[in-house]
Parts: structure tokens; C-alpha cells; sequence
């Protein structure tokens, strides 16, 4: 059953969890809040992007894509963030929690956009050689996100991770409430 954090006593549980899979379109804002959580619940982050892509957004093998996932999920503790549904067997048996970014998609293109324009290199899930670029197939991934990639990355949760407990953010607010309720940051 699917929870919606919205106020701090929802997200004392997730204090207590040490892995947990973040999904949701490009923009959503996953690598954010990924590397948020893994500061305040002290945790290394797992970002797949840098995992699967090498220097000049090529594809890496999937055999080679896959073992990397196993190892960097093999610990007792990682927030991990990305879709990539061929990963979903390995990651979410042992999640403790998944996280759904349910942004408007108007919101996630544009978030795309300023990204792509104003934080040019600055993101941690963007491995060396894979610079920040926006291309019309990105665009009209992001715009028929909701209805042709999520229904598939949706049946694939609940074939591989039933039982996991969701938590779904849809807003700035939710956002800010779920982290107010998390445990500050060690400094």
C-alpha cells in the first residue's frame, strides 16, 4: 500500500532504514533528494546513471552495468536513485523503502531546462565525459513520461518489490515536510 509522507511522524520510520530506491522522471529532482537523504541518514548515495553510462553517453554492456549495480548495492546500507528497471531484481528484494517523485511533468521539463542552462557540470550523477545535453527525443521522453515509461517502471516495482513500503512526493511541500521530519545532517 502506498503511503504519502506529509508530516514528520511518517518519516521517523524511514530514520531506521538503510536502503532505499528513489524513482521517478529526469527533473523530478531524485539526485537531490537522494543526496539529501544520504547526508541525514549518513548513507552512501548510488547514482545509476554514473553506473551505466560511459565517456560520450555510451552505453555500457548490461552485463557489465548489472555486476556494478550488485556491488554498489551488496552493503547493508545505500540510497539509490535512477529507474533503469533491468536493475529492479537486484535492488528492490533487499529496499527497505522506495520513494516515487511524482513531479508535474511541466515542472520536470523545466527543471531539465534550468539544469541544462545554469548548472552546467555541477551534478553528481553525471559520470566524466557525459556532459549535460537536452535533445528533442529527452524532451518528449519527459513529456510522455507519465503515460509510456512509468506504467512499465510501476508493474516492474510491484513484480520485484510488493512489499516494499512507498512513499510518494508530489510537491515542494510534501518534499520539505518529509526532510523536516529526517534527522539533521551530521556536521
Amino acid at each position: 500500500m502506498a503511503r504519502h509522507a506529509s508530516s514528520p511522524s511518517q518519516t521517523a520510520g524511514l530514520a531506521a532504514q538503510r536502503r532505499i530506491v528513489v524513482l521517478g522522471c529526469a527533473g523530478s529532482g531524485k539526485t537531490t533528494l537522494a543526496v539529501q537523504l544520504g547526508e541525514r541518514l549518513d548513507l552512501p548515495v548510488v547514482h545509476l546513471d554514473l553506473l551505466y553510462w560511459e565517456p560520450g553517453w555510451q552505453a555500457r554492456h548490461t552485463a557489465n552495468f548489472l555486476a556494478r549495480v550488485a556491488d554498489a548495492v551488496a552493503g547493508e546500507g545505500w540510497v539509490s536513485e535512477g529507474n533503469y528497471r533491468e536493475t529492479f531484481p537486484l535492488r528492490l528484494p533487499r529496499a527497505d523503502a522506495v520513494i516515487i517523485m511524482e513531479c508535474s511533468r511541466w515542472l520536470c521539463l523545466w527543471r531539465v531546462l534550468r539544469r541544462t542552462y545554469f548548472r552546467r557540470g555541477r551534478r553528481p550523477d553525471l559520470p566524466p565525459g557525459c556532459p549535460e545535453k537536452v535533445d528533442w527525443g529527452f524532451l518528449k521522453f519527459i513529456l510522455r513520461f507519465q503515460k509510456r515509461t512509468w506504467p512499465r517502471i510501476e508493474a516492474d516495482r510491484r513484480l520485484h518489490g510488493e512489499d516494499v513500503p512507498v512513499t510518494r512526493l508530489r510537491s515542494k511541500h510534501q518534499i520539505d515536510a518529509f526532510l523536516a521530519g529526517l534527522p539533521q545532517p551530521p556536521r
